[in-house]
């Protein structure tokens, strides 16, 4: 079954829920996201498994309820999600009281600013593959520093060798067009 249509009623729910609050609705990564005067507020979608509701600077919510978690720990700043695997567990009273917060948040200028710049080393797979192709060398070189990082965190986050080089592999002819690993969904 398809990953969205699998959610189809339970999204529309979560979607009426939001509507209710008068944020403005765009669409952006493929996705419907809802805002306050341009500030991204709360986004949802469906996967395999679960639907969620991302509030992107759920970070300074309450979360009275604890139902909120760190998309990927680690990684993940400011934004939190609320996972449900039912239409049972769509409980309208505390989601409005989430989105209030958030839309309140945001009006008191709330934000997580991003971290400055750090330059990620490039692991070493593939520092030898650029030095055996002076073609993908000097393209990479010309890729700016923040799609470069991409790509090193990208190859670095593979645990075994042969996922690595797959990796690589995948993203040479991206490399070479110029195109940064997440273009296609800015």
């Amino acid at each position: 079954m398809d990953k969205i249509n699998q959610w189809t009623e339970e999204l529309n729910r979560l979607t009426e829920i939001i509507d209710k609050t008068g944020l403005e609705v765009a669409i952006k990564w493929g996705a419907p996201i809802y805002t306050l005067k341009g500030k991204n507020i709360v986004a949802c979608g469906g996967f395999k498994h679960h639907f969620a509701l991302w509030f992107n600077n759920g970070v300074f919510l309450k979360d009275p309820y604890q139902v909120l978690s760190s998309g990927t720990e680690g990684k993940t700043k400011s934004m939190r999600q609320w996972r449900f695997t039912s239409m049972d567990q769509i409980d309208e009273k505390k989601i409005t009281e989430y989105l209030n917060e958030s839309i309140e948040n945001a009006k008191a200028g709330k934000e997580l600013k991003p971290e400055k710049f750090t330059a990620v080393e490039i692991p070493e797979i593939f520092k030898n593959e650029l030095e055996n192709d002076a073609k993908l060398h000097e393209a990479f070189k010309k890729l700016t520093p923040g799609k470069q990082k991409e790509y090193n965190l990208y190859i670095e986050e593979a645990k075994q060798e042969k996922t690595k080089i797959s990796r690589i592999e995948k993203i040479k002819p991206m490399i070479l067009n110029g195109v940064g690993l997440h273009d296609k969904y800015k």
